[in-house]
């Protein structure tokens, strides 16, 4: 599967893309900017979802308001994702917070696939109801919860150096190859 990774990142745009002094750091602002907006949106749904915000407005309301523009801002947030990803992909290969963010990103399609039915298109019956329902308040803590993981990955992803032995030996292998008579 490396191969795969090594063959990804080679790809023409992609290289350019990680040695651009300003197409990564712009790819990245864009990036961490959709999470920011995004997460905001997610955080009011949940918080309506929980009964503990936005309570002036029924829970159609909030759901349908943010559904586009949060529809709009995860297509921005992961096409950038995976361009960065992509561009750099040998090195999130070897990250272990990368595969523990993909993990949680699949959680968020569980998560979808199980509550969309029952609680994201189904809030008019939700608001029905004289009470928030358990099932809207599990996904809204499930919701934080996944999200959060999501976040914490995506951040701890560029704290990660790797193995220490394996960079020396890396190393000491380029410092051997360098120096070979030819």
């Amino acid at each position: 599967m490396l191969s795969l990774f090594e063959w990804i990142q080679s790809i023409g745009f992609l290289a350019a893309i990680r040695e651009s002094a300003m197409v990564y750091p712009v790819i990245m602002a864009t990036h961490l900017s959709c999470i920011a907006m995004f997460g905001g949106m997610i955080l009011m749904t949940d918080m309506r979802l929980l009964g503990l915000g936005l309570k002036r407005y029924t829970v159609s309301e909030v759901v349908n308001a943010l559904r586009t523009p949060k529809r709009v801002g995860f297509i921005i947030m992961v096409t950038m994702g995976l361009l960065l990803a992509s561009s750099e992909a040998v090195k999130y290969y070897h990250n272990p917070f990368f595969w523990a963010k993909l993990s949680f990103l699949a959680c968020v399609g569980i998560h979808a696939f199980i509550f969309r039915p029952t609680v994201y298109n189904d809030t008019a019956e939700i608001d029905k109801l004289p009470a928030l329902p358990s099932r809207a308040k599990a996904a809204a803590v499930l919701s934080l919860v996944i999200w959060t993981g999501v976040l914490t990955m995506g951040r701890l992803i560029g704290y990660y150096e790797g193995d220490k032995t394996q960079q020396k030996a890396q190393v000491q292998l380029s410092h051997v190859a360098e120096n070979r008579p030819r």
